[in-house]
């Protein structure tokens, strides 16, 4: 016979072929202890058998991210995908709260603000992972004040605070001729490469997608790019052993380099942030590999 009582819970970068690395011993950083306290009696055929008890302990990890620019294209999926595994989620962004209702909106925490301005106790206190989906394009010196330097801050806010991971959504190591590689839009997204594969050696993810599609949401309206993106991946897909020797050629995987999904990106991010083993840079295979993991 058993019974069960519980009791309260306690509270400049690496080349494009450098690959994303696995750790030999997972570490668990943000833990419940949870308990569970079980008395049994043995089974003698008598009646005056004194039940024994034991008290059984387990930590338990739990999740609470915080995603940087989480009401946009990108990071509104990371959100979603993160709230439907029953993750805590925290979004900062300049304009906060989305317009659009939805009930995954509702179980996120939006926080308006900038990265270079905010008070970051309201937002990295009891961070498991900090998702950034910063960037953009503007000027030379826009571009890598929010592709690099917004990126920078953020790693640098999220390592004081004693946050364990790092996620970045970063682009695709197109093969490029040098003058547009060293535009502020690359220069920025490696410098944040950088400075997370930095001071996250062993726990930082850089997340490295081509062309995203999925429905994007602009000024209200609804774009429809899964409807370019997804016959475009099922052609490079099917045309791939003829199309693979065009690979070395300038610029070819501008037109060459598969299509990602929002999904996908968002499910590889969940995946980086729920397995402490995942670090490195991740490739577009890789990425769509990582999403198939936790895809339900």
């Amino acid at each position: 016979m058993a019974s069960f009582l519980f009791f309260n819970a306690v509270p400049s970068l690496p080349s494009s072929r450098t690959t994303a690395a696995f750790r030999t011993r997972p570490t668990s950083h943000f833990q419940n202890r949870f308990g569970v306290r079980c008395s049994y009696a043995e089974v003698t055929g008598r009646d005056d058998s004194n039940p024994a008890t034991i008290d059984v302990v387990a930590d338990v990890k739990t999740e609470r991210i915080v995603v940087l620019g989480g009401n946009g294209f990108v990071g509104s999926a990371i959100c979603k995908a993160a709230v439907s595994k029953g993750i805590e989620v925290i979004s900062l962004s300049r304009s906060g709260r989305p317009t659009y209702p939805s009930s995954w909106v509702e179980q996120v925490n939006w926080v308006a603000g900038d990265v270079f301005y905010v008070n970051w106790d309201e937002v990295l206190v009891g961070a498991t992972a900090v998702i950034s989906t910063l960037g953009g394009f503007g000027s030379e010196e826009q571009m890598k004040r929010i592709n690099g330097e917004a990126n920078v801050v953020a790693v640098n806010a999220a390592k004081d605070y004693g946050v364990p991971k790092f996620v970045l959504i970063s682009v695709h190591d197109y093969n490029l001729p040098s003058f547009l590689l060293s535009s502020g839009y690359f220069t920025g997204k490696r410098k944040a490469e950088s400075e997370v594969l930095s001071k996250y050696p062993n726990s930082g993810v850089v997340l490295r997608p081509g062309f995203i599609y999925g429905k994007r949401r602009v000024d209200g309206f609804e774009i429809p790019l899964d409807l370019v993106g997804e016959p475009l991946d099922r052609i490079l897909r099917a045309t791939e052993n003829f199309t693979k020797p065009l690979s070395s050629l300038p610029a070819s995987d501008l037109l060459l380099a598969p299509p990602v999904s929002v999904d996908d990106v968002a499910l590889a991010a969940i995946n980086a942030i729920s397995d402490d083993d995942f670090f490195g840079i991740f490739t577009i295979e890789q990425i769509k590999e990582a999403a198939e993991k936790v895809r339900v």
